[in-house]
């Protein structure tokens, strides 16, 4: 079952990592190897988690990279859900 309208994983990483260790966006983006625009274009919600973006999160706060996969799976299932209805796709089924 689907969490209901789930969090951008860049919100998480923002309130959950960034701000209860005192960082900055500069800080943080240097530590995982990335440029800031990067890192501020997640956190912002306006780029998503990568599979490499996951390894270098795991790595730098000591998480699994599967829980910042398993988050942005969960957000971007739910958009999705939110078109739903739109989308023109017929029914198959075994005879």
């Amino acid at each position: 079952m689907l969490m209901h309208n789930p969090p951008h994983p860049g919100l998480i990483i923002k309130e959950l990592c960034i701000e209860p260790l005192g960082l900055t966006v500069t800080d943080t983006a240097k530590a995982l190897g990335i440029s800031r625009k990067t890192l501020s274009s997640i956190i912002n919600g306006k780029a998503g988690i990568s599979p490499e973006m996951a390894v270098r999160l795991s790595i730098a706060f000591n998480t699994s990279s599967e829980s910042w996969i398993n988050q942005q799976s969960q957000y971007d299932l739910w958009q999705a859900e939110q078109y739903r209805d739109e989308l023109d796709v017929s029914k198959l089924s075994m005879v």
